[in-house]
C-alpha cells in the first residue's frame, strides 16, 4: 500500500494535468471549462475517449491527430506529466516527512491545488504573455486562506508580519510596474508577489524571489547566446520564474537563515 500510493497520487496528478491543459486553453477565450467536448485544434474533430488518455494517448498517437495528422503540441503531455511529479514531491514533503495526520492531509491537498494554479499561471504566461485575473486571485485568496489556517489550527495567533510579507514583496513589482508605465514588469506580477508573499512569508518568500531573478538571469543568458530571436530588449514572460522559485524555496523551506548559513 505504501509504495502503491505514491503511484496512484502520479495518476491522479496525470489527470488533472490532463484538467488543466483544458483550463488553459479555454480560459478568456468564453468558452466553458465543465462543458463541451475536446476537439482537434485543427480539424476539429471531437475526440474519443481512448484519445484523451493523459501522456499515454500521446504517446500512442505518435504525437499526431489520428484523423488530419497534424502535430499535437508537446504543452499537452509535459503539463500532465510535472503535475504528476509535482504531486508525488509535494506527498512527500507534506505527508511522509511530518507524518500522516488529518492536517498533513488537508496540507496535502490545499499545496496541490496551489501548484494547480500556478500551472496553470506558468503555462498561459509563456504562451500569451499575460497572467489571468480569474487564476490569479484564486490564488491569492488561497495564499491569505492558509495565514488564516496557521493562525487557527497551528500558531494560535494571527501572524501580522506574514500578512505584511505579501505587501512588503509586492512593493518593488508595484514601482517598477508604475514608473515603468508596464514596460519592465506587468501588474500581474504585482499580484503574484503578493499571493507568493502571503503564502511562503518574508524570509522564503524572499528566497524565492532571489531564486527568480538568479533562473532567471541564467535562462535569458542561454536564451542571447543560443539563438538570434531574442535581445536584450525581448520581452521574457517573468512570472514563470517566480513560480520556480516559489517551488523551490517553499518545497525545501529555504528561508534567508537557512541558506547563508549553508555559506558561512
Amino acid at each position: 500500500m505504501i509504495i502503491l500510493l505514491p503511484v496512484f497520487i502520479f495518476l491522479l496528478g496525470l489527470i488533472i494535468g490532463s484538467f488543466l491543459n483544458v483550463v488553459i486553453l479555454r480560459i478568456n477565450t468564453g468558452r466553458s471549462i465543465a462543458t463541451g467536448r475536446s476537439k482537434c485544434a485543427h480539424c476539429s474533430r471531437v475526440l474519443k475517449w481512448y484519445e484523451l488518455v493523459p501522456v499515454f494517448s500521446y504517446l500512442a498517437l505518435g504525437g499526431k491527430c489520428r484523423t488530419c495528422k497534424a502535430s499535437i503540441s508537446r504543452q499537452y503531455p509535459l503539463v500532465e506529466l510535472v503535475t504528476g511529479i509535482t504531486f508525488v514531491v509535494l506527498y512527500i514533503v507534506t505527508m511522509v516527512r511530518p507524518g500522516f495526520t488529518w492536517l498533513t492531509l488537508v496540507s496535502f491537498v490545499f499545496t496541490c491545488v496551489v501548484a494547480s494554479l500556478l500551472m496553470v499561471l506558468t503555462v498561459y504566461d509563456i504562451k500569451h504573455k499575460i497572467i489571468p485575473d480569474k487564476i490569479v486571485y484564486s490564488f491569492i485568496a488561497l495564499s491569505f486562506l492558509s495565514i488564516v489556517w496557521r493562525a487557527v489550527f497551528v500558531a494560535g495567533f494571527m501572524p501580522w508580519e506574514t500578512v505584511a510579507a505579501g505587501f512588503i514583496l509586492a512593493t518593488p513589482f508595484f514601482l517598477l510596474w508604475f514608473f515603468s508605465k508596464g514596460k519592465f514588469m506587468g501588474f500581474g506580477d504585482v499580484k503574484l508577489m503578493l499571493g507568493i508573499g502571503w503564502l511562503l512569508g518574508i524570509s522564503m518568500g524572499t528566497m524565492a524571489l532571489l531564486f527568480s531573478f538568479w533562473i532567471g538571469g541564467i535562462f535569458g543568458m542561454f536564451l542571447l547566446a543560443l539563438t538570434s530571436r531574442y535581445s536584450m530588449k525581448s520581452q521574457i514572460p517573468f512570472a514563470p520564474f517566480l513560480i520556480m522559485g516559489t517551488f523551490i524555496a517553499g518545497v525545501w523551506g529555504i528561508t534567508i537563515t537557512s541558506f547563508f548559513s549553508i555559506w558561512q
